[in-house]
């Protein structure tokens, strides 16, 4: 372990007074309300059977990237399955769930769809057992349920090769956190002299900075600023993933943790990374609502033509980020059939105005949606 001297935050005198200047957030805080005023307007103009779809993407999205953001990685089918079988949604057919990704799909349902429920030791307990549900962290074994014990040596966040470690952060010590969860905890389900949008930020970067558990710090924070965030919305139900924003511009949020962490109690340059991330989040999800009117629209016209599972399949994907333009082998790969089958259906879908060729021939031809169907910048 790296042993370099550095006064963290919590080694100041005033921890936790939290300070920071509002004038400074008071824009910042307007743009992520008329942002979300936008976002939740145009949901209003969607069904309910699109707004569960768009729940189902933004809570999927949710469980791979605080999972990324951490360097693991699962299954997006079976996330996406996972999540959709707990909300009782139809989204088609199911596949397994992955049993890692189990307890992450848990944790952030809980956290979001019971977020006006306390926050307590417990259940901060019951989504770190859920994290790690065979007591292990990779190779390690780890105490699960529980606070850390430090008995291999104080917390500490550190980069670089063995011998050449550098010391970005050191948590509060193991015999700290009682009295620290309690404070936490208090502040967390009484104080009430911050905006909801400020609290957030602030829970997220307070559960931070104590490292509480030997592993799963980071999610479990992300999972108490997502509570926060779904009660500042005044609803449970998620459209957007402040996850899926962080993990773009990860290496930006460890350094402004970093700095923050290692500066005394004024939080107003975290805040103000905080509520750009949630904008952009907010944002993204109102580009997918874009998306979501012009599958609407898309269906509607095309409603009297009769299409096989995979043609189905496959021209909904084409509506979710499909990479590129579609070719025969890249429909027989989706629809997991033979290239003459796929170039009959392109061809039928050809033929119906649903998809229009490109410049080429043969098998060689790339395919698309009609162009005032295509997704905002393909």
């Amino acid at each position: 372990m790296a042993h370099e001297t550095r006064t963290s935050i919590w080694q100041q005198p005033d921890w936790p007074q939290w300070r920071y200047d509002l004038a400074v957030l008071a824009a910042p805080l307007i743009e992520v309300a008329m942002a979300q005023g936008k976002l939740f307007g145009a949901l209003s103009q969607l069904g309910l059977e699109v707004r569960e779809r768009m729940e189902v993407d933004a809570l999927t999205s949710d469980v791979l990237k605080t999972s990324a953001i951490e360097g693991e990685h699962f299954p997006p089918q079976s996330v996406r399955s996972s999540v959709a079988r707990r909300l009782g949604v139809d989204v088609g057919a199911l596949v397994p769930g992955d049993r890692n990704a189990e307890g992450v799909v848990d944790m952030v349902l809980d956290a979001t769809a019971r977020c006006h429920d306390p926050l307590s030791e417990k259940r901060l307990f019951g989504w770190h057992a859920a994290l790690f549900p065979t007591g292990y962290s990779g190779l390690q074994a780890i105490q699960t349920g529980a606070w850390r014990r430090d008995e291999q040596g104080p917390m500490q966040v550190v980069s670089g090769r063995i011998g050449r470690q550098k010391l970005h952060f050191e948590a509060p010590p193991a015999q700290q956190l009682p009295a620290e969860m309690a404070r936490f905890v208090h502040w967390a389900n009484t104080d009430a002299s911050h905006p909801a949008l400020i609290k957030a930020g602030l829970a997220h970067l307070w559960f931070v900075t104590l490292q509480r558990f030997e592993d799963g710090n980071g999610r479990i924070a992300r999972a108490v600023g997502d509570l926060f965030l779904a009660r500042a919305d005044a609803s449970p139900q998620r459209y957007y993933s402040l996850a899926a924003q962080i993990q773009r511009e990860r290496e930006a949020y460890y350094a402004v943790l970093e700095q923050t962490q290692q500066a005394g109690m004024d939080a107003t340059a975290w805040l103000q990374w905080f509520l750009r991330t949630v904008l952009l989040a907010v944002e993204h999800a109102l580009a997918g609502v874009g998306v979501s009117q012009q599958r609407n629209a898309y269906w509607s016209r095309f409603a009297e033509v009769a299409l096989n599972a995979r043609q189905h399949k496959v021209l909904n994907r084409l509506f979710e980020g499909f990479e590129g333009r579609l070719s025969t082998a890249k429909y027989a790969a989706l629809a997991k059939t033979s290239s003459d089958t796929a170039l009959r259906d392109i061809g039928a879908l050809v033929d119906a105005g649903m998809l229009v060729k490109a410049p080429g021939g043969g098998r060689s031809s790339a395919y698309a949606l009609p162009p005032e169907f295509e997704a905002p910048g393909r």
